[in-house]
């Protein structure tokens, strides 16, 4: 089951400064000497510090660092006061970074956060000077991002007073959140229209393929397709909304978003550390998802290899993200018996073991067979039919998402999975699975839609002073 949208898997989830504007002429509040805060900001004015700069003394050297600036430079009457805002600040937690500059990209085998906010974006520019300056400011914004700093050089609140802040501020009191941010290349950054785009005729790699129309597919355009994808996945969903806004915001003028999407409750799991999640039809989902630590099934079916042209050596290393919006007809599914829903999985929906017997992560056996010669797995369950044994060994790493898009307008939830799986290849390691469950798996025709599809090859990673997809554009 590794690699299809409902097979079970391991995780369960919980389930200087800017000037201020002049004040209205009038008598001082009170005739006594200046406030203590007041005095602090005055000779931080005259440091060209900003308090902002000083919180982020205080995280980096602590409260006594600051103190000692205060009383070094500032005079004692503003010490008391810098103190207060240093033990204000609140304190580094590197725990809560992953690490955006690395050999391959975060946010692929990163242990799966609780929050998903992904967009693609149709890039406006024809200028390929253009697009590399923009790929660079993302990457100096991701990387500020995923640190729990703010994007720009003077953040939300440091810049001119009479100009749009350099980042939208929403996240000026949260931390870093574990935030990851994964970039991918679709097909249309490399041709449209049949011409190449940006000089990179010969460039697109074989791998990237255009997505046949699967049989049931009822994919909206609106929800289909983009030249650029951004996963960006965090433990706090104000976090992954912040990164994704500010990036569509740096990107005015060069790119749009086509579609974007909200996730919650990740709906597999990517390392042993963490337990099985569950899926909106209450079973634990992605129980034979890869793990971080099989580094050698890793290699086999998720990390790209060179491929066999000059003009796509640039992907090794990389992978290849496979996006799909699975609507699940929620009504119907409450209504569907417990046996019967347990059928159309091939697990229970307790303890997730498999029909067969045993435990979760037991294998199943669809061989043993019940009463009247009938198999315990039903030929038509999802876990048979999505099964590495019945899909040339093939495996996938699943990274996927529930999410909620309120009604319909006919009183139906518009709710399901946001599939989201990294392959090595999608030639071999996804379309063949897709098109055989599409036709045989009674889950998929009865209970499932597809309404939204991508794919994107998603280059390896990017070294401190590069920026993403270098290689590419080398």
């Amino acid at each position: 089951m590794s690699g299809c949208p409902f097979s079970g898997g391991p995780g369960h989830r919980r389930d200087g400064g800017a000037p201020e504007p002049a004040a209205a002429a009038g008598p001082p509040a009170s005739d006594g000497p200046p406030a203590a805060g007041d005095s602090a900001n005055r000779g931080l004015s005259r440091l060209g510090m900003s308090r902002r700069g000083l919180l982020s003394l205080a995280g980096a050297g602590g409260a006594g660092a600051v103190a000692g600036l205060a009383a070094g430079f500032l005079g004692h009457d503003a010490v008391e006061a810098a103190a207060a805002l240093a033990a204000a600040a609140p304190p580094a937690a590197p725990e809560d970074i992953v690490p955006f500059h690395g050999d391959r990209q975060a946010g692929i085998v990163t242990p799966a956060q609780d929050r998903l906010h992904i967009a693609a974006f149709d890039v406006v520019t024809e200028d390929r000077a253009e697009l590399l300056r923009l790929l660079k400011d993302w990457t100096a914004a991701a990387a500020a991002m995923t640190a729990g700093r703010s994007t720009g050089s003077s953040g939300a609140v440091d810049g001119p007073y009479d100009a749009p802040p350099e980042d939208t501020g929403e996240t000026l009191d949260l931390g870093a959140g574990k935030l990851t941010l994964t970039f991918g290349f679709g097909a249309g950054l490399f041709e449209k229209d049949g011409k190449a785009r940006f000089g990179l005729d010969g460039r697109r790699p074989d791998a990237l393929i255009d997505l046949p129309h699967f049989p049931g597919d009822d994919l909206q355009p609106g929800r289909t397709g983009g030249d650029i994808v951004v996963q960006a996945c965090a433990d706090d969903p104000q976090v992954a909304v912040h990164a994704i806004r500010n990036l569509a915001r740096i990107g005015f003028g060069q790119t749009r978003v086509r579609w974007s999407q909200l996730g919650f409750g990740r709906t597999s799991s990517t390392s042993r550390a963490q337990t099985t999640p569950r899926n909106l039809f209450g079973f634990k989902d992605g129980t034979s998802n890869l793990k971080a630590e099989d580094t050698a099934l890793l290699d086999e079916h998720v990390w790209a290899g060179p491929g066999t042209r000059q003009g796509e050596a640039w992907m090794a290393g990389g992978t290849y993200l496979v996006a799909r919006r699975i609507r699940m007809h929620i009504e119907i599914w409450d209504r569907t018996s417990l046996r019967e829903q347990e059928g159309l999985i091939g697990r229970t929906k307790g303890s997730g073991a498999p029909l067969s017997g045993g435990a979760e992560f037991t294998s199943p056996n669809f061989d043993i067979t019940g009463s009247g010669g009938e198999p315990l797995i039903p030929l038509d369950a999802h876990v048979r039919l999505a099964h590495s044994s019945r899909n040339d060994g093939v495996k996938m790493l699943r990274r996927g998402y529930n999410y909620t898009d309120g009604s319909d307008g006919l009183g139906h939830l518009d709710a399901g999975l946001f599939f989201i799986a990294f392959v090595t290849d999608p030639r071999t390691h996804y379309v063949p699975m897709q098109l055989a469950m599409a036709k045989e798996d009674t889950l998929a025709l009865e209970y499932l839609k597809h309404t939204g599809s991508g794919l994107f090859a998603v280059p390896p990673g990017t070294a401190a002073g590069g920026f993403i997809g270098e290689g590419l554009f080398a």
